[in-house]
């Protein structure tokens, strides 16, 4: 049996450092970790096999955190022992908390802290809804931490770099700190279970392994988050983390229950050159073999999940960890049962798209390659959207930031071939008209033989914002037959595909009341030409106007940037409908505004320079807008331009 747990937090907080020590305790070398992507880290402790998932630092892969997360049977969120830093834990916080995931916080590089262990709790605790319980007290030298106390077993260990910690006696100046953690440790514990909380009344002494037991239950309820703190750089802490985890982190049977029983997840998915696509699966089943059923069809082989020539695998066991390869129909965050895929938690879902930008390849052989290559690296990314824009004809990429479109398009050169270039993409704007026009519109052709004929009289106006277009008539004496306003309304619509300014037309009401027919030269080609022609000359004349379009925006940050949001919307031309507290997150709140379409360009880059890098935000279409002025000519004279080169 194989235990996982996925370390998580914000970049540059020591995570690949502390997964290094783990791996190191009984003397395994660490794989190398890749720059901006998952790293699997396989070792032993005391006699129990274990893996270690170790998370990207950057929310622009966050989709990759949460995939890791939905296979571990606990997440360890690493944060600064700086009480001001405790905001960029806030969002690995919320993710761990989505995902339901019984949690530990691991305070890194403790050795180098000068503020008070309850400090550090304190701000943590702010953006957490479950109480975080300190398990350790700091034993300092002067500013120095040098060792701990735990306040579950009472017995205290100083540091020794790279070596197990020394036991010894908890010095004098500490026990009444000692003794107040502690009583703070059974307080909230005990609102968790009656037995301990009749033990602290009849002021009694809990037995310690009753009081671990507790610890174990409430953690796997996601009741209370333990917190320990030590230093990576040193390896000092590390032993009583692991010990912790090895008792109290749920087994993998306990994970697959809370997957509805899947026999297998997929966490991760990478296409390699000269090996094609790789899935990273973890396995429930009681072992897993090359070429056994994973979601209705075999699997591939099975190598190793690290290294650049991974050695292959017979079998992996229960919660075990191996890369399938010619395992075309599993992706990541997909569960599975033998015979095919199941539905995931409710709180699973695909990041929706941050910043979106067109790409093109270089080559325009390389078109149709391309297109393939992205499908698949679509397939294997849920954060990542490809949308050919049939307005433009450019395919459209939805990233997470600017990081994550330089991977993929490392992805697209080194794995596919293909060399790509990048655009800024805005969302399409439109125009309507203002005021009523009366147009009488000829069509007349002839050229020997039979003619065409067809003479309308029309009204085109305005119709209500988002009403569309709508057509109407109003023949009477048979000056239009019936069987032509069909084609004098195919000819209107077709008109609407572009209008004087350069842009498709909305919101338009289109009348025909009166006209002219020639028994001979009439025709249905002959009155769609005319109504064609006369809206587009209607169109002209009632004063038409540019549409932006407008998103309602949901900004999610932590409360202390909320001042800071109101600023940025204001200088992108955004309007602020208001703000609440964020219901899914402790410590945070939602931000709603109207912004142009235009502003969503730089958004996501004005966002997280305003919250830290740890603000995010959904948008939906919710109208267009007339937009007038300077900004209004320029657009309309691009777009000339870009019409006269098609």
């Amino acid at each position: 049996m194989t235990r996982c747990i996925a370390v998580i937090g914000p970049s540059a907080v020591g995570k690949s450092e502390l997964i290094d020590q783990m791996t190191m305790l009984e003397g395994k070398r660490p794989p190398a970790a890749p720059p901006v992507d998952l790293r699997c880290a396989e070792f032993s402790y005391l006699g129990e096999d274990w893996v270690a998932l170790d998370c990207p630092g950057s929310l622009e892969f966050a989709q990759t955190t949460l995939d890791a997360i939905l296979c571990a049977d606990a997440v360890v969120i690493v944060a600064s022992p700086d009480p001001d830093q405790a905001v960029l834990a806030a969002p690995w916080i919320r993710l761990a908390e989505t995902g339901n995931v019984p949690r530990f916080v691991f305070v890194n590089r403790i050795d180098e802290c000068r503020h008070d262990a309850r400090g550090i709790m304190s701000a943590i605790q702010s953006y957490s809804a479950h109480p975080i319980i300190l398990r350790q007290v700091p034993i300092r030298d002067g500013e120095r931490v040098v060792g701990a106390v735990d306040l579950v077993s009472d017995r205290a260990w100083r540091y020794r770099d790279g070596e197990p910690s020394e036991l010894i006696e908890v010095p004098d100046e500490l026990q009444d700190r000692q003794a107040e953690g502690r009583e703070e440790l059974l307080e909230t514990l005990s609102e968790h279970d009656d037995w301990l909380l009749e033990e602290i009344i009849e002021d009694r002494t809990p037995a310690t392994g009753a009081v671990y037991g507790i610890c174990a239950r409430t953690l796997a309820e996601n009741l209370t988050v333990p917190a320990f703190f030590g230093s990576a750089a040193s390896g000092n802490g590390i032993r009583r983390l692991m010990k912790a985890l090895r008792h109290e982190a749920p087994q993998p049977g306990d994970t697959r229950s809370r997957l509805n029983g899947a026999a297998a997840s997929a966490f991760m998915s990478r296409t390699r050159m000269h090996v094609g696509k790789l899935v990273w699966l973890r396995s429930f089943a009681d072992a897993l073999s090359p070429g056994a059923t994973v979601g209705g069809n075999s699997i591939g082989g099975l190598v190793e999940p690290f290294g650049e020539r991974p050695a292959a695998k017979t079998s992996i066991d229960a919660g075990g960890v191996a890369s399938a390869v010619k395992s075309e129909h599993l992706n990541a965050g997909g569960l599975y049962s033998e015979t095919g895929e199941i539905e995931s938690p409710e709180w699973y879902r695909a990041y929706p798209a941050l910043w979106n930008r067109t790409i093109s390849a270089l080559n325009d052989r390389d078109d149709a390659k391309l297109s393939e290559a992205l499908h698949q690296i679509a397939a294997e990314d849920r954060s990542l959207t490809v949308i050919h824009d049939q307005e433009s004809g450019q395919v459209i990429l939805g990233t997470q930031g600017s990081q994550h479109l330089r991977r993929i398009q490392q992805t697209l050169s080194d794995v596919f071939g293909v060399g790509t270039d990048t655009g800024p993409f805005v969302a399409h704007y439109r125009e309507t008209i203002t005021r009523k026009a009366e147009i009488h519109f000829r069509h007349k052709k002839q050229s020997g033989g039979a003619g065409q004929f067809a003479d309308v009289k029309l009204t085109v106006g305005p119709a209500k914002r988002g009403d569309g277009f709508a057509f109407s008539e109003t023949i009477h004496g048979g000056s239009v037959p019936r069987n032509y306003i069909p084609a004098v309304k195919l000819g209107a619509e077709e008109s609407m595909a572009r209008g004087p300014l350069g842009f498709p037309v909305i919101d338009v009401l289109v009348n025909l009341h009166d006209g002219q027919h020639h028994s001979v030269d009439s025709s249905d080609m002959a009155f769609r030409i005319a109504g064609r022609g006369g809206v587009a000359e209607g169109l002209s004349k009632a004063q038409p106007v540019l549409l932006e379009p407008i998103f309602e925006v949901r900004f999610r940050a932590p409360s202390v940037f909320t001042g800071a949001l109101n600023p940025m919307i204001s200088s992108m031309r955004g309007q602020i409908l208001g703000f609440d507290r964020d219901a899914d997150a402790e410590g945070w709140d939602v931000v709603r505004a109207l912004m142009p379409g235009t502003s969503l360009e730089g958004l996501i880059n004005n966002l997280r320079s305003a919250t830290q890098g740890v603000g995010s935000y959904e948008a939906d279409f919710a109208h267009f807008q007339e937009l007038y002025g300077r900004e209004a000519d320029e657009i309309v004279e691009r777009r000339a331009e870009e019409n006269a080169r098609r």
